[in-house]
């Protein structure tokens, strides 16, 4: 659950990205029940600013991706397409978006693995100022 500072906007947001209303929705709270997309999630070990990094959803296709990126691309937040990169021991071509309150989504294929966690830029992965 994410707590946020105006409910129509995040609904407006997460339906859009989503591509379906909530399946339960209230004056005060909204919830998705989600099939598709599928959410990818993974833990890292940092030295500080615990809690939630960003979320992730993963497409299967390239071609899926591209529709992620459309979705995306209709949720009024801030978006960045970050290409082709190395991150979390993964070759993915990513896009960021962020909601209303700063929350970054991750949309991403993941064409093959890596040997490292981070490419070149270590400053780039999971980041959505990548």
């Amino acid at each position: 659950m994410l707590r946020v500072k105006d409910l129509d906007t995040a609904t407006r947001f997460y339906s859009t990205l989503f591509e379906t209303a909530p399946t339960v929705q209230k004056s005060d709270y909204a919830k998705w029940m989600l099939d598709d997309p599928r959410v990818n999630f993974s833990v890292a070990e940092k030295e500080n600013e615990f809690g939630i990094e960003h979320l992730g959803i993963q497409a299967e296709t390239p071609e899926e991706h591209d529709g992620l990126r459309e979705r995306i691309g209709r949720a009024d937040g801030a978006v960045t397409n970050e290409g082709e990169t190395t991150c979390c021991y993964a070759n993915p071509d990513k896009t960021w978006v962020a909601d209303a309150q700063g929350v970054a989504w991750e949309a991403f294929h993941r064409s093959g693995e890596a040997d490292t966690y981070r490419g070149d830029d270590a400053s780039v992965c999971c980041t959505e100022e990548a």
